[in-house]
């Protein structure tokens, strides 16, 4: 019996460490950049500044907000429907081809690319339906809810940018094909699903979500996309403010949940890569998330004084904190809240009526971290 026992007890922990080595690895500490993907007439310039600005700043990282600027092949339905002017039967969306070349130079470089299409959320933007739910009104989880003429702030709605319905039964066979193609077109095993500022999660009106705990309904809709990613022997990234007690800590709705899904930390995967976003003040979030066994990185946006606070943190958090909790703050990212072609014309000078502060922000940080 004793030597069953063992044998049993010998089979369970190399099943544990075999999936332990299976989860892919992350930067050992990451200095990273988050920006949307170029159009395809700044694709030159995007990729010289991989070159340039980003290699030589040793950033190992890049967070690359995908969406539906790409040519995809599985459901060419959700592409923009946006043309080139000098060629018009071309869509205007990034190629495959197009796409590798920003491969090819990560590669060089060996910067993990970490491709995003937000999901859950962030399905409108302003008085606009993202192709999601404009193509499959179905998956709506606010049918109800009209899209403005004129988008305003607040608004009586509490319409920020809508969700699609994680209990419909096709959402996913849908958003799934859109992780594979893109995760298989990035020659990546890292996928970020965004599902930041999930404002619109078990609404009264949904057939399928009204009355259910939304703590639960977020993790859920996490774990079930992380199931899938980790089938795929790969890793999914999320932006944790959902997470956060926005009461508790007085961060409020946006960089925490007020909505009651910050218990989700309790129900959610521990490999799930979580990027901590704060960008007017640098709360101790990120030792939450460490304590609690997540990967977590520190992203600041548009203050330089934050960054430098964050990199005090950062150090302050690495020396003090236990090595069990120590090794879960895996670094920074920058995050760049415009047009790729806007951030590049602020950060070469071809822009220079006003100074643009996430470009000094990200200068800052690097400057501080490679210190």
């Amino acid at each position: 019996m004793q030597a069953k026992n063992f044998w049993i007890t010998t089979l369970v922990v190399f099943l544990l460490n075999i999936s332990a080595f299976a989860i892919p690895k992350l930067p050992k500490e990451a200095r990273g950049f988050c920006i949307a993907a170029p159009s395809y007439n700044d694709l030159d310039n995007f990729i010289q500044f991989i070159d340039r600005e980003l290699a030589s700043r040793k950033v190992n990282l890049l967070i690359m907000r995908i969406d539906y600027n790409y040519q995809y092949k599985s459901h060419p339905e959700l592409v923009t429907s946006e043309k080139r002017p000098n060629d018009p039967s071309s869509i205007a969306a990034l190629s495959t081809s197009e796409l590798k070349r920003i491969v090819e130079i990560c590669r060089k470089h060996k910067i993990t690319l970490v491709p995003q299409v937000n999901l859950f959320g962030h399905q409108s933007w302003a008085s606009t339906l993202g192709p999601l739910l404009k193509k499959y009104p179905q998956f709506d989880e606010t049918p109800w809810i009209r899209m403005p003429d004129n988008y305003k702030w607040p608004n009586n709605d509490e319409l920020y940018c809508k969700s699609y319905c994680p209990l419909h039964p096709e959402v996913h066979s849908i958003v799934f094909d859109l992780v594979d193609e893109i995760m298989e077109a990035c020659e990546t095993e890292h996928f970020h699903a965004g599902m930041d500022e999930v404002f619109y999660i078990g609404m009264g009106g949904c057939t399928r979500c009204a009355g259910l705990d939304r703590s639960k309904l977020f993790a859920d809709e996490v774990n079930k996309i992380n199931e899938h990613i980790n089938a795929k022997k790969g890793r999914l990234w999320i932006w944790g403010d959902r997470m956060i007690d926005g009461k508790e800590t007085k961060l409020g709705m946006w960089e925490g949940s007020t909505n009651d899904t910050y218990r989700s930390i309790d129900m959610i995967n521990k490999n799930v890569v979580i990027n901590d976003w704060h960008y007017e003040s640098a709360p101790k979030t990120a030792e939450v998330f460490a304590s609690k066994g997540f990967d977590v990185m520190m992203c600041p946006w548009r203050r330089a004084d934050v960054a430098k606070q964050q990199v005090a943190d950062y150090e302050a958090f690495k020396k003090s904190a236990p090595k069990k909790i120590a090794k879960h703050y895996r670094g920074f990212v920058q995050t760049v809240w415009t047009s790729a072609s806007n951030f590049l014309q602020f950060m070469n000078g071809t822009k220079t009526e006003e100074k643009f502060s996430t470009v000094e922000c990200f200068k800052t940080l690097m400057s501080a971290f490679n210190k």
